[in-house]
């Protein structure tokens, strides 16, 4: 297998809406294709199952 040293970037389509997603060594971040701030998903907390509760914490904080 080849190891994750350095960033991937990949454009995906959902809906009428272009994301960019980056995986890297520390996890993961879906942003909206322009913008900076997105979802961001370390792998602990994918591992340990807190995947959920990030994102909706992230969600919550990012409303206001």
């Amino acid at each position: 297998m080849t190891p994750l040293d350095k960033a991937i970037r990949r454009e995906l389509q959902v809906g009428d809406d272009t994301y960019t997603l980056t995986i890297d060594p520390s996890g993961l971040k879906l942003v909206l294709k322009g913008r900076r701030k997105g979802l961001e998903l370390q792998w602990t907390e994918l591992v340990n199952g807190d995947a959920a509760l990030a994102a909706a914490l992230q969600a919550s904080v990012g409303a206001k």
